[in-house]
Parts: structure tokens; sequence; C-alpha cells
């Protein structure tokens, strides 16, 4: 687009901006979505105003494409499902209440199976996801005792990347 156009544009926004605040003041309940929805507004008469023709007034053309943005969005929004704003001190928690030492571990423990191979990874997965030794075998093609001694010595590969 060009420079005169955009011009134009944004100075008669400047002149009729309080037309976008009243019909944001009527759809919406707060600040936010009052910022919200005058922004989709802006952008909507930004999109259509190329091809405002002049056949009504510069503000009956901006009442009504502001009014059918808000409606369209006022729509979807009833398909949403409502929520509510919670009182921000209900949600006030001491810093000991939360304790990282198990996310710590855990991550420690995927570095360390990222070390291993390609079947030991695999393994260790099984094994995580409680599967017993024979569907383990059978999942990697092994036999049931090569199972066990390959976990076993994937748990002490193990121990001894994490406790070096």
């Amino acid at each position: 687009m060009n420079k005169e156009l955009e011009h134009n544009f944004v100075e008669l926004l400047k002149q009729h901006q309080n037309i976008v605040h009243k019909v944001c003041r009527l759809y919406t309940n707060n600040k936010d979505e009052h910022n919200d929805l005058f922004q989709e507004i802006t952008i909507q008469l930004w999109r259509a105003f190329p091809k405002f023709r002049g056949d009504s007034k510069f503000s009956t053309w901006m009442y009504r494409v502001g009014l059918n943005t808000a409606i369209t969005l006022y729509r979807k929004s009833k398909r949403r499902i409502k929520t509510y704003e919670l009182e921000p001190l209900q949600f006030k928690l001491k810093s000991d209440e939360y304790d990282d030492t198990e996310e710590e571990q855990l991550k420690a423990l995927y570095k360390a199976v990222h070390q291993l191979n390609d079947i030991e990874k695999a393994l260790v997965l099984l094994y995580l996801e409680d599967k017993d030794y024979r569907e383990i075998s059978e999942t990697l093609g092994i036999t049931e005792v090569n199972a066990r001694v390959k976990m076993n010595r994937v748990k002490t590969k193990l121990r001894t990347i994490l406790n070096p």
C-alpha cells in the first residue's frame, strides 16, 4: 500500500477513533478485552480501507465495520466456555511448596539416557513403561534372558553415568 493511503487512514482513524471505543465499550467487559477488540477493529478497518468508495460518510462506514467485527467476535466468544477471573490472592503459593529435586533428577536421567546406544535407550523406555521382560524381549526381538542381562548392564551403566 502506498504512503498516501496509509497517511489518510491514520488521520481518519485519529479523527474518529471514539467511534471504535464506543463499539468496544458495548461489547467488552474489561480493559484487556477492550484493547483486543480495538486492535481487531482497526485491523479490519485497515484491510477494508482501500475498498472504501466514499459513498457514505467515513464515520458511518467505520461504525459498520466496527460493529460487524464486534458482532462476529461476540458470536465466536459465545461458543467458548465461559471463564471467570479469580482473585490473585487465592493463588498465592509459598515458595517452599515447590521442590524441583524430582524434576532435576528426571533431567539428569534423560541426559544420561541420551548417552546410551539405540538398543539401550529402547530397553530403558520399555522398562520405564512397566513392560515385563517377556514384552521387552518380544518388542526388541531378543530372548527374555538377553533382555534381563542387557537391562542389568544398562542399569549399571546409568549408575556410572549419574554417579561418576
